[in-house]
């Protein structure tokens, strides 16, 4: 290859790292408007299907939901140019969804201004949003977290153990929630799965090098030393302790099968994941056995049609499985169907609620949607330049997947149902608050990705 052509073709891939930027965001402006055509298409669609007519004032508090999210794609312009172009859409349209839907369960409940989940999903989703800006704008470089490991994984454990607190818990079935002045109520666990994420990622990058050392090999697999199982018995352990105390079977599941997860990816042996779903599976026998409220859980599984069961604890899940039945294959419509008769149809049953209306044509592109930011999240991870960045990202975007499956196998019959929430979908703000933290996250990571320096072969 002679000089001069080197020279040119060295240009012309300068000049398209340039282009690519604005290409790019140019194309997520775009998603961007298709998104929130779809969205104010849904919340029209619902309100002519539940009274005949548009009431134009929620489409004019979307309207703002709308200007925030333009909020932060022009931020990415400016502060993190590289940064993936499909999260913050997937994200929004998944959120806008979900709002769809709450605002039609509170239609046939007839709820209005603040009593109406609707019209706090929305001040919520402000804050969300609000909150994935700052991330944005203070987080520059995403690495100093690593600095302070150890100081996220102490918040986690405050924020886990704050419903303990006498004056903040909320006495529910499950002791996950805290109040705050009696104002409003949050859920600390969304939060403390985010710091926790950040704490095993420090943690795995500092301690890579023990964990990966050479075991005993059995059965062609090459098994750790019993001193390297420490970390992930202790994790186990809280794991339990969770289940025990809170009444969590699903933030329990959750951080453990997220550990488990960031271990295999920091480690790369089979054998971590092998001896994670023994423990995940004895510690669910244990608990369903010695706990009368998993086991409880278990029977409503496993017998939910048993008439001894069906007008009492297995009530709201044969309801919901004969709202997904009765959308049938396209749905029933918007504002059409009957989800406001399943108990809880705004929080742990909104995918059932979303089934009987748009079908499962219409639940399969949620979880499509779901499948595309997970893998876009694992890509960021993958082709990450530092350890604490892929093991950052590859665990946020497993947590989302792994929430989901727990959700949605739950409300199907498939594994007995949790107490979490169907990321971005279902009202909470605890949760949508935290779902919109790891889009930030994943944002500021795959910018620092994509903009390192590239080396040019000639």
């Amino acid at each position: 290859m002679s000089a001069s052509t080197q020279t040119d073709t060295t240009a012309l891939k300068a000049l398209r790292r340039v282009r690519m930027p604005q290409t790019q965001r140019n194309r997520e402006l775009w998603l961007l408007i298709f998104v929130f055509a779809i969205t104010s298409a849904a919340v029209a669609l619902v309100q002519l299907g539940a009274t005949g007519t548009i009431d134009w004032s929620f489409l004019n508090y979307c309207g703002a939901i709308t200007g925030l999210v333009l909020i932060l794609h022009i931020v990415l312009r400016r502060k993190a140019r590289q940064a993936d172009p499909f999260v913050v859409p997937i994200a929004t349209l998944m959120s806008g969804i979900g709002l769809a839907m709450i605002y039609r369960l509170d239609i046939a409940e007839d709820l209005a201004g603040w009593d109406a989940l609707s019209t706090r999903q929305l001040v919520w989703m402000a804050i969300a949003v609000a909150g994935a800006i700052a991330i944005v704008l203070l987080l520059r470089n995403y690495r100093v977290l690593f600095r302070y490991t150890y100081l996220f994984g102490l918040a986690g454990l405050v924020l886990l153990v704050l419903p303990f607190v006498p004056g903040l818990r909320v006495e529910q079935n499950a002791a996950v929630w805290v109040s705050f002045g009696g104002m409003f109520t949050f859920q600390p666990g969304e939060l403390a799965k985010i710091s926790l994420a950040i704490f095993f990622a420090g943690y795995l990058v500092r301690t890579r090098e023990a964990l990966t050392s050479v075991g005993h090999r059995f059965l062609g697999v090459t098994w750790p030393r019993a001193r390297e199982l420490g970390p992930l018995l202790v994790i186990w352990g809280v794991s339990m302790l969770i289940i025990v105390m809170q009444r969590d079977l699903g933030t329990g599941l959750l951080l453990f099968g997220m550990f488990v997860a960031m271990l295999y990816v920091a480690t790369g042996k089979s054998s971590w994941v092998i001896i994670g779903v023994v423990l995940a599976v004895s510690g669910a026998v244990l608990a369903s056995r010695m706990l009368p409220y998993v086991q409880a859980r278990f029977t409503n599984w496993l017998d939910a049609f048993n008439p001894d069961l069906i007008d009492g604890s297995s009530y709201q899940l044969v309801t919901g499985l004969f709202g997904m039945a009765n959308g049938g294959i396209l749905g029933t419509g918007w504002g059409r169907g009957y989800p406001d008769l399943t108990p809880l149809a705004h929080n742990d049953y909104i995918f059932p609620s979303l089934a009987e209306e748009l079908g499962l044509v219409g639940v399969f592109a949620l979880l499509a949607l779901y499948m595309v930011f997970v893998s876009r999240g694992i890509r960021i991870g993958i082709t990450g330049q530092d350890d604490f960045g892929k093991l950052l990202a590859t665990g946020l975007s497993f947590t989302i997947a792994l929430q989901v499956f727990i959700m949605v196998g739950g409300v199907t019959r498939l594994i007995p149902l949790t107490g979490l929430t169907t990321p971005f979908l279902a009202a909470g703000g605890s949760s949508l608050v935290a779902n919109w933290l790891i889009v930030a996250l994943l944002l500021r990571i795959s910018d620092a990705v994509r903009s390192r320096p590239r080396v040019v072969i000639g």
